[in-house]
């Protein structure tokens, strides 16, 4: 199995530097990873970085809290589009979720891939705050959005993926949805004991190491 194909080569940090992310655009050249995953205001940085390659460009939105208005989203992620982002990574809002707000849940991904049309998007459930409950109802929600992945973690919060949580995302969305695992994915077992589980993309930092 060709790991390489799965990963989203990330830097996602704060303090990342223009340097830092034409080396990671350089990194995901070298090694063949299916994308880079950057900050909206890097976008322009990593297209150009990658231009006459086929590694993808995807670009967090509500990063990483979720909590921003879904206006605020839906500019953030057309934003991102025409800078050049190929997926949007967008964080669901997690407190909508506890108040069982399911359809403002529900409204605000529709709203998000309707405004990048045949764009890729992902939804970010942030399992570490979640309870079972509304990790199934999270799922549930995103593909009824027409979200394109459910994704278990910004790497943000205070837990990042687990097999339990991916086995459970599975049984919910079966084919309904892929799946991507993020968040301490160091090593390259880990990786693809994800795959098992039937994950189809990987968020990781550490996509170099990974691939030896």
């Amino acid at each position: 199995m060709a790991l390489e194909n799965f990963i989203d080569h990330t830097n996602l940090k704060p303090t990342a530097t223009i340097a830092d992310i034409k080396k990671l655009c350089e990194e995901a050249k070298s090694y063949g990873f299916y994308a880079v995953c950057v900050n909206g205001c890097q976008v322009p940085i990593a297209k150009e970085a990658l231009k006459n390659t086929s590694v993808k460009v995807a670009a967090v939105i509500g990063f990483p809290l979720g909590a921003m208005s879904t206006k605020a989203k839906v500019f953030e992620a057309m934003d991102c589009i025409e800078n050049g982002a190929d997926e949007i990574d967008m964080v669901i809002n997690i407190g909508w979720l506890k108040s069982e707000l399911y359809d403002t849940v529900r409204e605000e991904i529709t709203a998000i891939k309707k405004a990048i049309g045949d764009k890729i998007l992902k939804v970010i459930i942030e399992t570490c705050y979640l309870t079972e409950e509304e990790k199934a109802k999270a799922c549930i929600l995103a593909i009824e959005g027409q979200a394109d992945f459910v994704k278990t973690s910004t790497g943000f919060g205070t837990g990042g993926a687990t097999f339990e949580d991916v086995k459970l995302m599975k049984r919910i969305v079966g084919e309904n949805s892929k799946i991507k695992a993020s968040g301490g994915i160091k090593d390259k077992e880990t990786a693809l004991k994800y795959l098992e589980l039937g994950v189809t993309r990987i968020g990781t930092s550490s996509g170099p190491n990974i691939t030896i």
